[in-house]
């Protein structure tokens, strides 16, 4: 949604970013049938997606990339299928099971989407409404993708106390349907599996030689980023945004959800908030003028400023904001990014959500990678740099008029100065433009020329 208000995507375009690829997590603005789906799940996702006045026209995936052309785009735009999206249109934010005719007609949109050109099909198993769903269901829709060789994108369910079992699914569906896969945001994600990179990478070596086209991708930081919401029970979440923000005003209700947190009562929930610990958990964006001295404010901090429990904490600042809150979680360790980078299979990505305090990977990913690990702490080459930056991410999409410098492909350059290009972002002054990156041209045209952005906006809906 952020598009239809800031079509240059200006933080991305100038760090370097020519196309982006949306719907990640399972979460998709299209296609989109319910009746009266639109607002509730712009409501559900406000605090991923971003809140625009703007009227909703559009159902289906093709649909919705011809409403981002026509508004105009600086940087060119893939969607990929959302799981969550999918659910949504047939079961709304239900923990049910799917009937068989019910799946179906997910699966159905599933289809229907990669026939309008969507990149490939996303799911994110920690979040509701992706996480009520069990192997079978993940399988039957990602299958969908098998005639058409576009890969399965997903954020498995769990990065820490249960990511094995997590990567174990995930591997497994891919060898069983026979389809690419791709990994979101390749983390290990608490104490509890910190310095265990080998281990993770060995699993995907063995992965590749049982012949699963497997690939990932990291942002280069400790910290993660996403809804506060989701730090909340899964069963929170079940009868939609209203009934949520009612539970969370109920006192049992409340009660409740403390217990589920803090005593890890729900087997095989990723419990992020606790994992990362209340001190880690930080508020990056909320709506009101009221609450905007919480942002850059941890979790802990708020409650001790309102004297309250910091679930308790969570639960009023999510009904004062409506949902609408971001936080960033620090949970990660600098050995384990670095070691993660260096892995041969990972490509770059920011998963940035805009608004508020950010999380700087939203400005300064990838000039961090080119200033800090490849020319101070020479952790890469700067040609194995821009591969996981360009050709290597362009081939685990299935782009193939992009990321590399050919006759006939398409002319989206970056021109950046590797003596000085770095990132100025931080955790404390997030929205800061890189240095270094002077030109940034899409399709032929400059977004982007001497570090300034231009009035054009050359993107294009890529559409396979």
């Amino acid at each position: 949604m952020k598009l239809f208000d800031d079509p240059m995507l200006s933080p991305k375009i100038r760090q370097g970013i020519t196309t982006e690829v949306l719907g990640q997590d399972g979460f998709s603005m299209a296609p989109m049938y319910r009746d009266g789906g639109a607002e509730e799940w712009s409501k559900q996702l406000s605090a991923l997606a971003g809140q625009v006045d703007m009227e909703w026209t559009w159902g289906s995936v093709g649909e919705y990339l011809d409403a981002v052309e026509e508004n105009g785009i600086g940087p060119n735009i893939g969607l990929l299928v959302g799981h969550g999206t999918v659910r949504f249109n047939v079961l709304g934010m239900s923990d049910s099971a799917p009937s068989e005719s019910e799946l179906t007609e997910m699966a159905d949109l599933v289809t229907e989407g990669l026939e309008d050109g969507a990149l490939g099909f996303s799911t994110g198993l920690i979040y509701t409404p992706c996480t009520y769903a069990d192997t079978h269901e993940v399988r039957e829709l990602a299958s969908k993708l098998g005639p058409y060789g576009r890969p399965f994108i997903a954020h498995i369910r769990s990065e820490g106390r249960w990511i094995w079992d997590a990567l174990d699914e995930f591997v497994d569906i891919g060898d069983e349907e026979k389809i690419p896969l791709h990994l979101s945001h390749f983390k290990l994600a608490g104490q509890m599996q910190q310095g265990k990179v080998d281990l993770a990478t060995t699993f995907i070596e063995i992965a590749r030689e049982r012949g699963v086209d497997l690939t990932a991708e990291q942002y280069p930081y400790t910290a993660g980023s996403t809804m506060l919401s989701a730090v909340l029970p899964p069963w929170v979440h079940a009868d939609g945004p209203d009934r949520m923000l009612e539970y969370l005003q109920d006192e049992d209700t409340r009660e409740r959800i403390v217990r589920d947190v803090e005593e890890w009562r729900i087997e095989g929930w990723e419990n992020i908030g606790s994992l990362a610990g209340w001190k880690n958990v930080v508020i990056t964006n909320v709506e009101s003028e009221t609450n905007k001295h919480c942002e850059g404010m941890s979790v802990r901090e708020i409650a001790t400023e309102r004297d309250v429990e910091p679930v308790k904490a969570i639960c009023d600042l999510l009904v004062e904001e409506k949902l609408s809150v971001s936080i960033s979680l620090h949970m990660m360790s600098e050995d384990d990014v670095q070691d993660i980078l260096s892995y041969e299979h990972v490509c770059v990505g920011t998963d940035g959500l805009f608004g508020g305090k950010p999380h700087p990977r939203v400005y300064g990913s990838y000039p961090r990678i080119l200033g800090h690990y490849v020319r101070e702490e020479n952790l890469l080459s700067i040609e194995e740099a821009v591969r996981k930056m360009t050709s290597l991410p362009a081939r685990a999409m299935g782009l193939d008029r992009k990321g590399v410098l050919r006759t006939g492909m398409d002319a989206d350059l970056v021109i950046f100065d590797p003596a000085t290009v770095n990132t100025q972002a931080t955790f404390e002054n997030p929205r800061r433009y890189p240095k270094g990156i002077e030109h940034v041209i899409v399709n032929g045209e400059f977004a982007v020329r001497d570090s300034e952005i231009t009035e054009r906006l050359p993107g294009q809906a890529v559409r396979k």
